[in-house]
């Protein structure tokens, strides 16, 4: 399991969210209930997007804010882009 981890969920009306944790399957279910931040509570329910798993806290700090520099065009081309390379790895 990796010790940090960048996300990106997408919200009720179509905006996306991007954050960072030490533990995704918990904050995956803080946003879910309107505890984690005030901007997916109010477009809730959230839908994972896309999920990085980064070396360490600082590496995942870095891409989250790299991430949260991108356009909405450049977001959404990163999460296809994750999809299409999960779909084609072979499995494990």
């Amino acid at each position: 399991m990796s010790d940090a981890w960048v996300y990106v969920l997408r919200c009720r009306d179509g905006s996306l969210y991007t954050g960072w944790t030490n533990n995704l399957t918990k904050r995956l279910a803080t946003h879910s209930v309107g505890k984690a931040s005030r901007y997916t509570a109010s477009r809730l329910p959230v839908e994972l997007a896309l999920a990085l798993p980064m070396d360490d806290r600082s590496t995942a700090m870095r891409e989250e804010m790299r991430i949260k520099g991108l356009s909405r065009a450049q977001k959404l081309a990163l999460v296809e882009d994750s999809k299409s390379q999960a779909a084609t790895e072979p499995a494990r």
